[in-house]
């Protein structure tokens, strides 16, 4: 039996395409340990999982200067010596990271005890992480194509993101019935992130009477934004969110109309949903969901509505008349994504990356 240890930690997008890959991983009768923060979010997700869980110091990874660099420096080198002490212990068959700040001691002890280190990288542009860690990995599996270049020693390779199976469980019948609607309508889902978009959330309620003409529409509108005015309005369903229920909405939709934050967009594309992403700003954030939408409507997975005209390089602004006509015209040509999406080699994730593990191993 395989032993692999995995890695990553901080947020929980470094951990869930690690649990995404578990069941597939245990299918093949490998052994599963964990190696993260001590306190980090990473600890009670792989606890639920049921897999052996090691906690080790880390620093936070700054690009810029900062008086707790050199004490996190310090702490960096204690989780390299607490990790090699783990690894002699487990003697694992190959390390698998999805980054964040606590991978970086357990890179650097892989690359000293010369145990194979397979890397993934979610973003566009390789965190500070996995640069770190890059000179000890043999592979370094990406989610965008445009990832490719920023990664030497032709140690990349496109694998697309592991996605969590039980959204592929859906039943269309069930979301239909949740939502109490009759499937006569196509189903638009619109989906603002666990917070919500007041942008996003306000265009959508403004337009419900001629979305709802063609379109029945669920709602995911973010914690405390339910509009209580709106419960009887016919063909519209909010919720703040949904968790349990989530895997038979996907299965419900027709269509999705949402964020572009990388782990969710892969979730979509592995579900072969066409998308219209309203990526967050650059007054909002970093500018990655802009970098995010425009890989996916270049791969013709998506279309894209920006929201401030001095993030835009021709597409279409966010208003009333643009997020009526953008979701019709979506719908309409459908199945062009479908078969985009479908002819993509990144839509299983989960496969293409322990594929990359098994050829290292």
């Amino acid at each position: 039996m395989k032993k692999i240890v995995l890695t990553g930690g901080g947020t929980a997008g470094h951990v869930t395409p690690n649990i995404a890959m578990v069941p597939s991983l245990k299918e093949k009768g490998c052994e599963i340990y964990y190696i993260g923060s001590k306190t980090g979010i990473e600890k009670e997700l792989i606890e639920k999982e049921n897999i052996p869980y090691y906690g080790i110091s880390s620093g936070k990874l700054r690009r810029y200067l900062n008086k707790e660099n050199l004490t996190d420096v310090f702490r960096v080198m204690k989780g390299v010596k607490e990790s090699l002490k783990l690894l002699s212990e487990i003697k694992p068959d190959i390390i698998f990271s999805k980054g964040g700040y606590v991978a970086v001691p357990v890179a650097v002890a892989a690359g000293i005890k010369k145990i194979p280190l397979v890397c993934h990288e979610s973003d566009i542009t390789p965190g500070l992480a996995n640069k770190l860690a890059s000179p000890f990995a043999k592979k370094i599996c990406t989610s965008f194509p445009e990832t490719l270049k920023y990664i030497k020693g032709n140690k990349g390779i496109l694998t697309g993101t592991p996605i969590r199976n039980q959204l592929f469980e859906g039943k269309r019948e069930k979301g239909l019935e949740f939502a109490g609607f009759n499937g006569n309508k196509p189903v638009v889902l619109i989906m603002g992130g666990s917070l919500g978009s007041v942008k996003i959330n306000t265009y959508v309620r403004n337009n419900l009477k001629k979305l709802t003409e063609k379109f029945d529409i669920i709602h995911l509108c973010g914690k405390g934004n339910v509009d209580n005015s709106l419960d009887n309005f016919k063909g519209y369903r909010q919720y703040e969110y949904i968790s349990d229920e989530l895997k038979d909405i996907f299965a419900a939709s027709d269509i999705v109309c949402a964020r572009a934050g990388s782990n969710s967009i892969f979730e979509y594309l592995a579900l072969k949903k066409p998308m219209l992403l309203i990526p967050l700003s650059k007054h909002a954030s970093r500018g990655d969901q802009i970098l995010n939408s425009l890989s996916f409507k270049k791969q013709g997975f998506a279309e894209i509505l920006k929201e401030y005209d001095e993030d835009t390089e021709g597409e279409v602004l966010l208003d009333d008349k643009s997020l009526v006509e953008s979701i019709t015209k979506l719908y309409e040509n459908r199945e062009k994504y479908i078969k985009n999406m479908s002819d993509a080699n990144m839509s299983d994730g989960v496969k293409n990356v322990i594929n990359v593990i098994e050829a290292c191993l």
